[in-house]
């Protein structure tokens, strides 16, 4: 087994400074894109323990031309740090964390849990949605860290935003479909809120709300869009009873024991940073 490097572990712990503006931002707009979150040392050691758990856990083989929408958008490798030490080493770094409950302006965050996003090439897009919607959690203070492991061009799918839409309530139930691209594309637009969609420098490291909505365009490049994220949520956010059959397998999947009403503290959710 590789063996993480101390100075990537020291660096992946190194506090962040963020800036009174950049948090006023976020609050405003729902998400953030920051540089300079990651080094180059550390995308690459991520890069490569990352990667080889999503090689070894991916159950995927069907040709892109055979899956539906959602398939074609990623391949999709959940709570690798639960499978793998060197990528929990790396999950449960502090200084993301540290990130992420400054900008929710919270006293520190949980986990809720991890997942990699790989967009093969040829890839499609991923539809407009919200990542709130499948889970079963009483706040809206949720914030996923989008991580690409590489420089993202245009051309390979970078995640896109639409500022100020975690304040849209219309499309809230719907999970990510071609319907949830076509009702939601057309909301964002009548209601103005702006399309932010931009590249990503090697390091940059992007912030969303729970309930902004976002998408990604396809990979056009030859080359696998790699993107590490992992979930956060309040350290005191409660669970709430689940509003439809996504939340309920989020529940039983990645906060089992979790009580109806009760702060989310079961082994999979530990506070990783207050």
């Amino acid at each position: 087994m590789q063996t993480v490097p101390a100075t990537v572990i020291e660096f992946l712990n190194t506090p962040y400074q963020l800036s009174e503006q950049q948090i006023a931002s976020f609050r405003t707009n729902g998400f953030i894109k920051l540089k300079e979150v990651l080094s180059k040392e550390a995308l690459d050691y991520m890069d490569l323990i990352i990667t080889e758990e999503v090689n070894r856990l991916n159950k995927q083989h069907l040709a892109i031309e055979d899956r539906d929408t959602y398939g074609k958008a990623f391949l999709q490798i959940m709570n690798i740090w639960k499978n793998s030490e060197n990528v929990k080493e790396i999950v449960f770094g502090k200084r993301v964390a540290q990130i992420a409950t400054q900008l929710l302006e919270v006293d520190g965050v949980r986990i809720y849990h991890d997942q990699a996003l790989y967009k093969e090439p040829s890839g499609g897009h991923t539809p407009w949605h919200a990542d709130q919607y499948y889970w079963p959690l009483e706040s809206d203070r949720t914030i996923t860290a989008w991580m690409p492991l590489q420089e993202t061009p245009l051309e390979w799918g970078p995640l896109e935003f639409s500022g100020g839409s975690d304040q849209l309530v219309a499309g809230r139930d719907k999970e990510i479909s071609d319907e949830s691209q076509a009702f939601l594309e057309a909301q964002l637009k009548a209601n103005g809120y702006p399309h932010t969609i931009e590249a990503f420098d090697l390091g940059e490291v992007s912030f969303h709300k729970g309930w902004l909505y976002h998408r990604a365009g396809p990979n056009k490049s030859s080359q696998m869009r790699k993107v590490m994220t992992i979930i956060f949520m309040d350290k005191d956010i409660k669970l709430k009873a689940p509003e439809n059959k996504n939340q309920q397998l989020d529940w039983e999947t990645w906060c089992p024991g979790a009580t109806i009403g009760k702060v989310v503290d079961t082994p999979l959710n530990p506070i990783i940073y207050q």
